[in-house]
């Protein structure tokens, strides 16, 4: 295998203009889908390519961030680099002088995400095979030496996770047919927040007959009123066997949120998906328990593993939304996705990356950790801009092929 040396770490802020009413929820009600790209260059013709979401103002703070936080990647070899990424990632981490303005949150986490993405795409790159194949090909002890797993040995130890990867492994045969088959998908852009009741009823239409079986409606209106007329429009144009998700992008209070869920019932939401505060855990663990058996859905707003784990030990939550492009990339989406498998809990993730890279992430849950198939979002709005953009058909997220995370942008 060639060697591969970063030689320097550019940024990238792309911005990409949305058309009226996408992306809108109850609280981004002007989104503008942008990324802070890192691009690793190398002594060779490979580069690796790193994403971290915004949604427009303040990429350009990120990107200075990921400039400040990079020194510890150039001239390193990649494969010597990945074969302990887990220290390096807790040394960029724990920045002496940047980690306060965390810790582990907002600027300089989301540029620790987008450098860690890069070097996970790099790897692959250099392997010749898409990121998927690299995850799943790990030996247990490889899979740790990626992780920083600090702050978490009260729950999850080095040795618990080579005993739960070498327990899978035994099994993973039998779900390798998800890379023939592919990935269930769901819709999120049948309703977004602004969209008309006619607009809705259309998208989720073409929805089922796209062949998707779950779909996303945006909620969190002041009216609640409006939530829930909404929410049973859409039940009566599916039918009973689509699966509904709501979401309320943080929008409510706690007295609000048992409140409406309550109401909601009666169209048999598959989740009620960020209905308060993400740092309220013991918020979620109230509505948990008040509105069971409604599924709770939190993590596209939870920065790090610490805040997952507490979520999981108060069991605050049934779905678990991590993304890579919210938490510290890669590295610590595979983390929490441990945690999970622990606690017994399934990953669906929130996509920030337009499900580029999450694709990858989910075949490597479902084969290699035994996190059960689901589906994953998918929001279809930037496909054009990517180089290799993910491929749904018939509702059915096809496993990726080309080499890296699926995050090259187009020229």
């Amino acid at each position: 295998m060639k060697s591969v040396v970063i030689s320097a770490v550019n940024t990238q802020d792309a911005r990409f203009q949305l058309k009226p009413g996408e992306g809108v929820d109850a609280i981004h009600t002007n989104p503008q889908y942008a990324y802070a790209v890192t691009v690793l260059q190398t002594d060779s013709a490979l580069t690796g390519v790193g994403l971290a979401l915004t949604l427009g103002a303040g990429t350009e703070m990120v990107c200075d961030a990921i400039e400040a936080l990079a020194q510890p990647l150039v001239g390193r070899e990649i494969e010597e680099l990945m074969a302990s990424f887990g220290e390096v990632f807790r040394q960029i981490a724990d920045h002496p002088q940047l980690r306060w303005l965390g810790p582990h949150k907002g600027v300089v986490h989301l540029a620790l995400a987008s450098l860690t993405n890069a070097c996970f795409d790099l790897w692959a790159k250099a392997r010749a095979v898409p990121l998927w194949k690299l995850l799943v090909d790990l030996s247990p002890e490889a899979i740790v030496a990626l992780l920083d797993l600090s702050y978490l040995d009260d729950v999850l130890r080095p040795e618990d996770v080579v005993r739960l990867l070498t327990q899978e492994a035994l099994h993973r045969h039998e779900r390798h047919e998800v890379l023939a088959l592919g990935y269930p998908g769901y819709d999120t852009s049948v309703g977004w927040f602004h969209y008309s009741d006619e607009q809705i009823r259309a998208n989720a239409r073409r929805a089922v007959d796209a062949g998707f079986t779950a779909m996303k409606l945006k909620s969190g209106s002041p009216d609640t009123a409006r939530d829930v007329r909404r929410a049973l429009l859409v039940r009566e144009t599916v039918g009973p066997d689509v699966q509904i998700m709501l979401d309320a992008n943080q929008q409510w209070t706690l007295p609000v949120a048992v409140r409406v869920c309550l109401e909601l019932a009666a169209m048999n939401p598959y989740w009620i998906e960020e209905p308060t505060h993400p740092d309220d855990v013991l918020a979620h663990q109230t509505l948990a328990r008040a509105i069971a058996p409604i599924p709770v859905a939190v993590g596209e707003h939870i920065p790090h593993r610490v805040l997952f784990k507490n979520y999981m030990q108060a069991g605050a939550a049934h779905f678990i939304q991590v993304d890579c492009t919210r938490v510290g990339g890669i590295s610590e989406f595979i983390t929490v996705s441990l945690l999970a498998r622990k606690f017994g809990l399934p990953v669906v993730p929130h996509v920030g990356d337009m499900g580029q890279i999450h694709q990858h992430l989910v075949l490597f849950n479902h084969v290699a950790l035994g996190q059960e198939k689901i589906f994953l979002e998918y929001i279809p709005h930037l496909r054009d801009y990517f180089r290799f953009p993910a491929h749904v058909a018939d509702g059915v997220y096809r496993p990726p092929q080309d080499p890296g995370s699926s995050s090259d942008l187009m020229d």
